[in-house]
């Protein structure tokens, strides 16, 4: 990959600006800030659930947010028009990522004390970014070329070698929701990242299984190989498959094919090989909908402090869509006692997705 270059800026509301491009980005592009924010207002605080023995996240102030709006006000489309500026600036760039303006995490500029309640309260430290993957809000992450979900990547990495060195951050997530049906309210394509002040559930179960049986994913992945019924790309560094124990309608694992613990750790060519996966497998969905797909994308990697030499960084996606149109309602079973009730077989949508005929373009 050719060097990514990287020029931080302020926004009119002290908000960090990071614009990625493939030339050496021009200082004098101005920053700017949408109307009618409340940068760094509200703030949110954890409180402890006893009986799931993990942090919850309460961020009121969230309901005021931008939710769906129309075409020509985009927040995320680069601002030409001095009269409605937005979160990204005109000038040559690929990827932008900026502070969230409503946050889930973090304390806010005026930190207040979490409330006294009758379950354990804490500050919440963390932050969230937003990434823009293009200016063009007409595109997807999927069908970007190459080199950019490469860039992507890149960013990612970057943004988690950068977060590590915050003291309120023990985990750097980075995500995509894609639709609405998901719960995305913007439509310009692009992802965030949540750099929680802990371990969230999820990653730290699967690191506990990783912990006591290093290699888990790479056996794994090794034996998705080898069987050859769900992969859907298998490379020289990287993998694409569904996995046999697939709880979503269409689930996808991208993953490297050697052991590394966050992105940041990647080689050059592994990164490269990764993106290639990635953007095959996006193309994948889209191409037997006949139309973007709804799906959750999420990083899995290692905490930020500590040895964690036995994780295995990975993409995985979801997506609970039977057919365009219907999508799979998490009901009594999933919601109440978190035990996911699969009506389609793995291999039935692997085959599926590997059918779906794909362009390089």
């Amino acid at each position: 990959m050719p060097p990514l270059h990287q020029h931080t800026f302020t926004k009119p509301d002290g908000r960090q600006l990071v614009l990625y491009a493939r030339a050496p980005i021009d200082p004098t592009i101005v920053a700017t800030t949408p109307p009618g924010g409340a940068a760094g207002v509200g703030g949110s605080h954890l409180r402890w659930h006893p009986l799931r023995g993990e942090w919850v996240v309460y961020a009121g102030h969230r309901q005021n947010r931008t939710f769906l709006p129309p075409p020509e006000w985009d927040p995320l489309a680069p601002a030409t028009n001095p009269d409605h500026p937005t979160e990204v600036p005109a000038g040559a760039w690929d990827v932008a990522v900026f502070d969230n303006l409503f946050p889930a995490l973090g304390t806010g500029r005026v930190p207040a004390p979490p409330p006294a309640e009758i379950v354990p309260t804490a500050p919440c430290g963390g932050t969230c970014e937003v990434v823009v993957f293009a200016q063009d809000a007409n595109v997807s992450l999927g069908q970007l070329p190459l080199d950019r979900v490469e860039m992507v990547l890149a960013v990612w990495a970057d943004r988690t070698a950068a977060l590590r060195a915050r003291a309120d951050v023990a985990y750097v997530f980075p995500f995509e929701n894609r639709g609405v049906e998901v719960g995305a309210t913007l439509a310009h394509p692009h992802g965030q990242i949540y750099a929680y002040p802990f371990v969230p559930p999820i990653a730290e179960r699967a690191l506990e299984l990783q912990r006591a049986r290093p290699g888990l994913l790479a056996e794994l992945i090794a034996a998705e190989v080898a069987a050859d019924a769900r992969t859907l790309y298998v490379g020289e560094h990287a993998v694409a498959f569904v996995p046999v124990c697939a709880r979503w309608a269409y689930e996808l694992w991208i993953a490297p094919r050697r052991a590394v613990p966050t992105l940041d750790a990647l080689a050059p060519e592994e990164r490269l090989d990764l993106a290639r996966a990635l953007r095959l497998a996006l193309r994948k969905l889209d191409g037997l909908w006949k139309r973007p797909m709804p799906y959750v994308l999420a990083v899995h990697q290692a905490p930020v402090h500590g040895d964690h030499a036995y994780a295995h960084a990975h993409i995985e996606i979801y997506s609970w869509a039977r057919m365009p149109g219907r999508m799979k309602f998490l009901a009594g079973s999933e919601v109440g006692a978190g035990t996911f009730t699969a009506d389609t077989l793995p291999e039935a949508k692997a085959a599926e997705l590997r059918a779906v005929e794909t362009t390089d373009e």
